[in-house]
């Protein structure tokens, strides 16, 4: 348990030695906060059908950002180590492949969390200011970045797995942004292709994040997407130990 403690430390370090921490999180923030504005000013004086909560995590400028942050801060982690040459004395060092691979994936993860917590203030400023609850019940908000977490904690995987594939980190962060957006825009790609199979149907539902946001936004928690990003999470990690393994060895 030190030694891994010691490499997540290293990992966490590293993002806040970098300007690439602050960069994020300031236009991630920025959009985030843009998006409360424009929701707000859009619906003062109307009445609306649905919650804040509701409309702040179905819109675009949400999950463009969301997405986007997944590359940008795992796109280093394997492959910075690979092309400097420093994965050699990490690996040399007495610690196992999968204590490396593991505080990683936590490193990132743990970031990214560190990103959304502060868009917990847009909504308690609002209730603050408004006098009004920002959603039908407070189940709302903790259903939601419950969501997000197991969301983020899957996301992070699969950059880390991207990262581990190659040397590039834009590479990596093309593989790993393109893999997200599929999964994102999933059913909107059906609706093009015109794809109307009840099984592509029952998979698209089952697979896309915002049908999921959509029931989480309403305090609704449901088995099913849990189990998906768990288990997905568990398997992508499972294929970054390998890849990194295999590529450990072969240089």
């Amino acid at each position: 348990m030190k030694t891994f403690m010691t490499l997540l430390t290293r990992e966490m370090k590293s993002y806040f030695y970098s300007p690439i921490a602050y960069v994020v999180l300031f236009y991630f923030l920025l959009l985030m906060g843009f998006n409360t504005w424009a929701l707000i000013s859009a619906s003062n004086g109307y009445p609306v059908e649905v919650t804040l909560v509701q409309q702040f995590f179905s819109g675009a400028i949400f999950w463009f950002p969301f997405i986007l942050v997944f590359p940008l801060i795992t796109m280093r982690v394997f492959s910075e180590e690979f092309r400097m040459g420093t994965i050699e004395s990490l690996t040399t060092a007495p610690v196992g492949d999968l204590q490396i691979v593991l505080s990683k994936l936590t490193g990132t993860f743990l970031f990214s969390c560190l990103l959304l917590l502060p868009s917990l203030l847009f909504f308690v400023f609002y209730t603050k200011v408004s006098g009004h609850a920002a959603a039908n019940a407070t189940g709302a908000f903790g259903t939601c970045y419950f969501l997000l977490v197991l969301m983020s904690l899957f996301y992070c995987s699969i950059g880390c797995l991207a990262s581990a594939l190659t040397k590039d980190q834009v590479s990596a962060a093309m593989v790993s942004f393109t893999t997200i957006t599929l999964l994102l825009f999933l059913g909107f790609i059906f609706d093009i292709a015109n794809v109307t199979l009840p099984v592509a149907r029952d998979v698209q539902s089952y697979v896309s994040p915002v049908g999921h946001m959509a029931d989480f936004s309403k305090g609704i928690i449901d088995s099913r997407p849990v189990v998906y990003y768990l288990t997905m999470t568990a398997l992508t990690t499972f294929l970054t130990f390998q890849v990194f393994q295999y590529r450990k060895w072969k240089a």
